[in-house]
């Protein structure tokens, strides 16, 4: 093929990967863009006033709800990995072994994602409501329990908002993995039965070492979602008590949509994103290194 030949086929795949690549930077890069842009100047709504360079940054690292948030998010990322990652896991094996009803178990799982986030947000406050008015707290009366205060008690209020996102996103992800358990060849599991391998070391020896990859993937996607964590606890605890449960996204909400300070949101914003691109080359990094 000469050179024009080989033009020619370039410019043909130019042609057809133009439209989403322009529809990408629109609406990706040209507001992340502007993002940046307008954290560096003091002002009035979205209309920007002087440039200021990196005071909106100071401000927004010196105020007081700025470290309880950030410290909050990395909290949420530790109980959503202890809790909503290994969920799904455990869900995905446990289907996978069962004989009879599968479907209906598959189905019965995935529901949770179908109903709306803010639905599900509500009900679960309903259910963890303090006092003698919360669901949970009457049928724990029924069998002689007082009232627990559940979300009112700072120690719990985040793990419990986990259980909540775990309850709604679960069933989607164990799809995902029971889908990664039926592409491992059976002749492996009958080799390792023929070979007296109990249930614990063929998850050991098959199993697990079948869906790492998957799981890893999922991973780094898990984190970079929990740390965007905004509506849950924004709805069910408003950030409280104490700013026991605020994230770095309902700061971002509270400088956008509170007090209209938009270069401090924007500021906010480019830090998580800073954040989350090093947690993920950090990722990828530890993770060739295991590879390799």
């Amino acid at each position: 093929m000469g050179t024009g030949g080989i033009i020619k086929k370039n410019i043909s795949g130019w042609l057809i990967m133009l439209p989403p690549v322009i529809l990408f930077a629109f609406f990706v890069w040209e507001p992340l863009l502007e993002s940046v842009r307008l954290s560096l100047y003091r002002a009035q709504g979205i209309r920007t006033i002087e440039f200021i360079g990196f005071k909106n940054y100071i401000n927004v690292v010196q105020h007081p709800d700025f470290l309880p948030a950030l410290r909050n998010t990395f909290s949420y990322t530790f109980w959503s990995l202890i809790i909503g990652f290994l969920v799904p896991i455990v869900l995905a094996v446990i289907i996978n072994e069962v004989r009879a009803g599968k479907s209906f178990i598959k189905t019965s799982v995935y529901i949770p994602n179908v109903v709306p986030g803010m639905a599900i947000v509500m009900l679960w406050g309903f259910i963890f409501r303090p006092g003698e008015t919360g669901a949970l707290n009457i049928i724990l009366g029924k069998i002689g329990i007082a009232p627990l205060p559940w979300l009112t008690r700072p120690s719990w209020t985040i793990p419990l908002i986990v259980v909540t996102m775990t309850w709604k996103a679960a069933g989607a992800t164990t799809l995902l993995y029971i889908a990664g358990l039926q592409g491992i060849d059976p002749e492996l599991y009958e080799a390792a039965i023929m070979d007296g391998a109990n249930i614990w070391k063929r998850l050991r020896y098959i199993t697990i070492p079948c869906i790492y990859n998957l799981a890893r993937t999922l991973l780094i996607l898990q984190i970079i979602a929990v740390f965007q964590i905004l509506y849950e606890p924004l709805i069910m605890t408003n950030g409280g008590p104490n700013n026991a449960s605020i994230s770095i996204m309902h700061l971002v909400y509270k400088f956008a949509f509170e007090r209209f300070d938009y270069p401090k949101a924007t500021a906010v914003s480019v830090i998580i994103s800073i954040i989350l691109v090093v947690l993920t080359l950090l990722y990828f990094k530890i993770s060739k290194r295991q590879d390799s």
